[in-house]
C-alpha cells in the first residue's frame, strides 16, 4: 500500500430524511442535529497530518438498526473515500448467523469489517459476557469479522474478559475507552488500558478523546498524557487514527483534532506516523489499497 496516505478509521454519517437518528435529541448535541454526508467529510477535512491528506475512511454505525447498517453498506458502494463499514446486529438473538449472512450477501456488503454495540449504554456490567452475547460474538469472528469495542472506562473491566474468553476475535478499542480527559483523572483507567493491551488481538483508536475533554476549553497538553498511555500501552502499529467527526464538532472538530495529532506525532518515525495514520486500520480492516498523491492504485471492493 501507499504509506503517505492518511485514514480516518473512525467516523459517522447520517441522513435525517432517510433515517432518524433519537441520540439526537439530546439538547446537549443541537449543534450537530443534522444531516452529514460524505461531500460534508470530504469538505471539512482539510488540514493534513505529517503531510499526509486524507485518502479513505472507516464509516460506523450509530443506531442499533440492521437497516442502518444497510444503508451504510449501500453507501461505501457508492463512495469512493468509504473503505469498510462497522455495522450493527443484534448479537443476543439466536438467528445472528442468518443476519450476518445477509447482510455479508447484499449490495455493498463485501465492505461489512466488523460489528459495534454501544456497550456503554448498557447497565448490565457483565453485558459483553452474556451466554447470547458470546454466541453473537462467535458467529462474528467465525465469519471472519471483527468487534468494535465501544466501553466507557468504568466498563474496561468486560473489555479485558472478552479479550481473554476470545483470543481470536480481532478487538478494536473504540475511543480508546473514553477516559475522564476533563476531570485529569485517568489513573484507574491507565491501569485497566495497560491490561487490555496485553490481549496482542486488541488494537486501540485514538479518537474520542477531545470530547471527553472540556469541550470549550482542551488544549494539546490535556491531551497529552492520554496520547503517552496509549503509545507506551500498545505502541504505534497497534493505534489507528479516529476523527469520530461529526460527533468531534462538539468539541473543535476533524481540523482541530487533526492539527493536534499533527502536533503529537512530532519526533516519531516515518514508519510509525505510516502505522498511526493508515497501516494499523488498513491491517486490522482489511483495506484496499489507499491511492496517495500520484498514486493511480485503484480501489477494489
Amino acid at each position: 500500500m501507499n504509506t503517505s496516505v492518511l485514514v480516518d478509521a473512525h467516523h459517522h454519517l447520517w441522513d435525517l430524511a432517510q433515517r432518524p437518528q433519537p441520540w439526537l435529541d439530546d439538547p446537549d448535541v443541537a449543534s450537530i442535529r443534522r444531516t452529514f454526508t460524505p461531500d460534508d467529510l470530504h469538505s471539512t477535512a482539510t488540514h493534513p497530518i505529517a503531510g499526509r491528506w486524507l485518502r479513505g475512511s472507516v464509516v460506523v454505525q450509530c443506531v442499533a438498526e440492521v437497516a442502518e447498517t444497510e444503508d451504510l453498506l449501500a453507501l461505501a458502494e457508492r463512495e469512493p473515500l468509504i473503505q469498510a463499514v462497522v455495522g450493527w446486529a443484534d448479537l443476543t438473538t439466536p438467528a445472528i448467523g442468518d443476519v450476518l449472512d445477509q447482510l455479508l450477501a447484499r449490495p455493498g456488503g463485501g465492505y461489512l469489517r466488523s460489528l459495534r454495540h454501544l456497550v456503554q449504554g448498557e447497565t448490565d456490567p457483565n453485558w459483553l459476557q452474556r451466554p447470547d452475547v458470546e454466541r453473537g460474538l462467535r458467529a462474528v469472528r467465525d465469519r471472519g469479522l471483527r468487534y468494535d469495542v465501544l466501553v466507557r472506562a468504568h466498563q474496561l473491566d468486560q473489555a479485558i474478559r472478552l479479550a481473554e474468553r476470545f483470543p481470536d476475535l480481532p478487538q478494536v478499542l473504540n475511543h480508546a475507552g473514553k477516559p475522564d480527559i476533563a476531570r485529569q483523572d485517568i489513573a484507574d483507567w491507565e491501569h485497566r488500558t495497560r491490561q487490555l493491551a496485553a490481549h496482542p488481538q486488541v488494537v486501540c483508536k485514538v479518537s474520542g478523546l477531545i470530547t471527553e475533554a472540556d469541550h470549550t476549553h482542551w488544549t494539546t497538553a490535556d491531551i497529552r498524557p492520554v496520547w503517552d498511555v496509549l503509545l507506551s500501552a500498545f505502541g504505534p502499529e497497534r493505534l489507528m487514527f479516529g476523527s469520530d467527526w461529526p460527533v468531534a464538532n462538539l468539541a473543535g472538530g476533524w481540523n482541530r483534532w487533526a492539527a493536534t495529532v499533527d502536533e503529537l506525532l512530532t519526533g516519531w518515525s516515518e514508519s510509525d506516523i505510516d502505522a498511526l495514520l493508515a497501516g494499523t486500520a488498513t491491517a486490522f480492516y482489511g483495506l484496499a489499497p489507499v491511492a496517495g498523491e500520484g498514486d493511480t492504485t485503484a480501489r477494489t471492493s
